[in-house]
């Protein structure tokens, strides 16, 4: 299985650091960063497209609410035996 060398919160520092920060801003309930997003800490420019493009497809009404996209990404999440 691959590895991917990520940075976690402790250790992020500059525009990532950054990201980390705004995120956990939207996000106050949660604890840590999800690892599905550390797989991008190397390219924190890439990581604010990938969140900024998630945020207006996922997260925002459009035919289906959020709610049911939610549904929808949990129950292929489990087809396809992934923990996020």
């Amino acid at each position: 299985m691959p590895n991917i060398e990520w940075i976690d919160e402790r250790h992020a520092t500059g525009e990532l650091a950054d990201f980390y920060r705004e995120w956990f801003e939207r996000n106050p309930e949660r604890t840590e960063i999800p690892g599905i997003m550390k797989c991008f800490s190397q390219r924190p420019d890439f990581l604010r497209d990938v969140m900024l493009s998630s945020y207006r497809v996922h997260f925002s009404d459009g035919h289906l609410d959020r709610r049911t996209k939610e549904m929808i990404a949990t129950y292929v999440s489990a087809l396809n035996k992934c923990r996020y």
